[in-house]
């Protein structure tokens, strides 16, 4: 490998938050077991929250961000994992407390480290990421826990909130791929034709469910994927039909919820939270697995911008302002 490679850095130095293209070399890299070539990283909400500021999640500095990349092992002292292994990493807290994606070369705990499905090409596995990883294992839990776990009846009709980011567009299409009646939920009526091509069957507004909620109001679907959190989830909570499950992973709108018990011990709804960071090993090999057979690759990557780092620079401030659609990917070679 060369010595030398680009990476980005931010830094905080008092008040003064930095965010800079440097060349550096591995002896840099200083955690983990595995060094990766890394081919593509993702743009997601949280590491456009780091790039930002920090976000409270980086401890020190100077830091390299990115929650999740693809790659191919360049040296490993680590027996599970030999040079030419393709591989995806996603969560465990890589970009923030750990050296992240955006470098060209990442060192990271092999323990963290899945194998690449032969199914998938590494660009595929970036494709979806962590918002992939994340809308797969919401779609399961609001239809599979429900039908095959919990025995239940067959759910049918969904609705998923932040339908155009990344996790809401794919579980979208996840969704309709596995038998469901999808609504989409969306700020922006210039998202209507995107969502109905990726599976929405119908759109709600956005603005239709973000006020307050009525502790139970008409029964209208039988599960939900929720991506923001705040009156919208506490409306979805009360909109679903007997037994259903709400899968919760994201809080764009709000981290507060104000709700009651009545969703709960009424209709026996269920909130299930999801959280992709720490997920066995065996759950995400078995995800990444399936993802292949779900997943539309030439419908997905109409809606998909690869960029270069310089690029990123400029995109992630539009993420935050609700600016962005679909998925961004950072390719590291360009």
């Amino acid at each position: 490998m060369s010595e030398k490679f680009k990476a980005l850095f931010v830094n905080q130095e008092g008040e003064n938050f930095t965010r800079e293209i440097k060349t550096i070399d591995k002896s840099f890299l200083k955690h983990g077991d595995v060094l990766v070539k890394v081919d593509y990283s993702g743009l997601n909400y949280k590491d456009a929250l780091i790039l930002k500021n920090g976000a409270r999640l980086v401890k020190e500095f100077p830091h390299i961000p990115g929650i999740d990349f693809s790659g191919t092992v360049a040296e490993s002292q680590n027996k599970n994992f030999k040079e030419g292994d393709e591989i995806i990493l996603t969560g465990w807290r890589v970009g923030e407390i750990f050296f992240g994606g955006y470098s060209q070369f990442a060192k990271v705990n092999g323990d963290f480290l899945v194998k690449k499905p032969k199914s998938l090409s590494s660009k595929q596995a970036m494709i979806l990421g962590t918002a992939g990883l994340t809308a797969l294992q919401c779609s399961f839990a609001v239809k599979q826990a429900r039908e095959e776990l919990l025995l239940g009846e067959k759910v049918e009709d969904v609705l998923v909130t932040g339908a155009s980011g990344g996790v809401g567009s794919i579980a979208v299409m996840i969704l309709n791929k596995l038998g469901c009646n999808v609504t989409a939920v969306t700020s922006k009526d210039s998202n209507n034709e995107y969502l109905k091509s990726i599976g929405a069957k119908n759109i709600t507004k956005t603005s239709d469910l973000d006020k307050e909620a009525r502790p139970l109001d008409k029964g209208m679907w039988d599960g939900a994927v929720d991506t923001v959190g705040g009156n919208i989830l506490s409306n979805v909570l009360s909109h679903i039909k007997e037994t259903g499950i709400v899968a919760a992973c994201g809080n764009a709108s709000s981290i507060k919820l104000n709700t009651t018990v009545m969703p709960f011990i009424i209709r026996g709804v269920k909130l299930w939270g999801i959280n992709s960071v720490n997920t066995s090993i065996k759950r995400r090999q078995f995800l990444w697995e399936e993802s292949s057979k779900l997943i539309d690759f030439t419908l997905l990557e109409k809606s998909i911008k690869e960029v270069n780092l310089e690029e990123l620079l400029n995109i992630f401030p539009k993420m935050l302002e609700g600016k962005t659609t679909g998925r961004y990917i950072i390719n590291l070679s360009k």
